[in-house]
């Protein structure tokens, strides 16, 4: 399907808005897994053109997306990737997990952002950063769309050395989030310590429902299983 390739038009707003020279775009991924951690990336590209394809990891083929990644990690500004495990999440919530790894991804950077963009509508970063949140900013911002990607094809592949340390769950094909091949390993195998305990798939899976830890969700869906 024809898109619209990312542009550096927010940059330039914050730029002429704010005085920000430098402007990071931060995405992530992992948010509605079952298994592994939620990761974030701070990516800054100036004002450069991007390279031909670039725009949401979602929207490019899966052969494409590493070396996407790889030609990225060469061509931004900076970048940087931050982590909250799961046992951040199962004690902390999404909202708050989230903001932890996007902080630990900026400050990351060798360089203070003087403004940052984030993908979605909801600010889950808040003070002291400015924000400026672009619903489809992966799509439709540059620095947003290259974090996506560096985000994406990171975490995928950690998911890949620990499926290789669990076969059955075949988190080289889902990186950890829901599929029939996934439930089916966790009804027979139950969870393994890479799972998120607090979330509702153990209230389907009777013979392991007793680790649940209860935890009240802090984003509607947060424990459904879907990526926002």
């Amino acid at each position: 399907m024809p898109y619209e390739p990312p542009t550096h038009s927010v940059e330039r707003s914050l730029r002429a808005t704010l005085g920000a020279k430098i402007v990071a775009g931060v995405d992530e991924v992992g948010r509605g897994a079952w298994a592994g951690p939620v990761t974030v990336c701070a990516a800054v590209t100036g004002l450069r053109r991007a390279p031909e394809g670039l725009t949401d990891s979602k929207l490019i083929p899966a052969p494409r997306r590493a070396p996407m990644a790889a030609l990225l990690a060469d061509w931004v500004t900076s970048y940087a990737l931050g982590h909250a495990s799961v046992e951040e999440v199962d004690t902390l919530g999404m909202t708050a997990s989230l903001r932890l790894a996007a902080v630990r991804a900026l400050e990351g950077l060798p360089e203070r952002p003087d403004a940052v963009i984030l993908d979605g509508k909801h600010d889950y970063l808040g003070g002291p950063w400015r924000v400026r949140t672009v619903i489809k900013g992966d799509q439709s911002c540059v620095a947003v769309a290259a974090a996506s990607v560096i985000a994406k094809v990171h975490r995928d592949a950690a998911m890949a050395e620990l499926g290789a340390e669990h076969p059955p769950f075949r988190f080289a094909d889902n990186a950890g989030y829901p599929s029939p091949v996934h439930r089916a390993a966790l009804e027979e195998l139950g969870p393994t310590p890479h799972h998120r305990l607090s979330w509702s798939y153990l209230d389907a899976l009777p013979r392991w429902r007793h680790l649940k830890k209860v935890r009240a969700p802090a984003d509607p869906g947060e424990q459904l299983g879907f990526d926002f």
